[in-house]
């Protein structure tokens, strides 16, 4: 059997207390190696108010939890009755099993959540001879110093009016120079 993500239907503003309840369940009953994420898809939003910086956390599809599970009798019994739970999107009733998302549809919801990007391949090490090809700094050459791989950002120097000066870009913005 395969682990796939799936889709529950909660009543809307329940979201996190049926997180909270399955994780528990999931516990007590032993599924952990059935059900293995329980994620309640939201965005970071950062308000200004009164001068104040606030950030917070803005469901997507409120109503909805994702579940990475091994479909069985069993694991399904266990989500399906989870207080909050009203059901599977997927299923059309009378007893048949939920369809899994499709990767790219998960890989979509993880990567806006900032969960679980795919890593991106690079071939610069420290100390690499770069050159800018797109944003303010474009055609600017310039000398890797850092490399933060989870932010996908290096630290490059870049001589600008005579002075080394250092500017922080994305993965994308660079061309390793030979």
């Amino acid at each position: 059997m395969e682990k796939n993500w799936y889709v529950v239907h909660t009543y809307s503003g329940y979201e996190n207390k049926v997180k909270m309840n399955l994780e528990k369940r999931v516990e007590s009953m032993g599924m952990e190696d059935k059900i293995f994420r329980v994620i309640v898809p939201e965005d970071e939003e950062t308000e200004i108010k009164d001068g104040k910086k606030k950030v917070t956390k803005k469901k997507f599809f409120p109503g909805y939890v994702l579940t990475e599970m091994v479909m069985t009798d069993d694991s399904w019994y266990v989500v399906r009755n989870t207080p909050g739970v009203t059901g599977f999107i997927g299923s059309s009733g009378g007893g048949t099993k939920p369809t899994p998302l499709l990767p790219e549809e998960v890989e979509s919801v993880l990567k806006r959540m900032g969960v679980n990007e795919s890593a991106v391949q690079y071939d610069f090490e420290v100390k690499d001879n770069i050159r800018v090809k797109e944003g303010p700094f474009s055609d600017f050459s310039g000398t890797i110093e850092q490399i933060d791989t989870d932010k996908q950002k290096v630290k490059v120097h870049v001589n600008m009016f005579g002075r080394e000066t250092p500017v922080e870009l994305d993965f994308t913005q660079i061309e390793k120079i030979d």
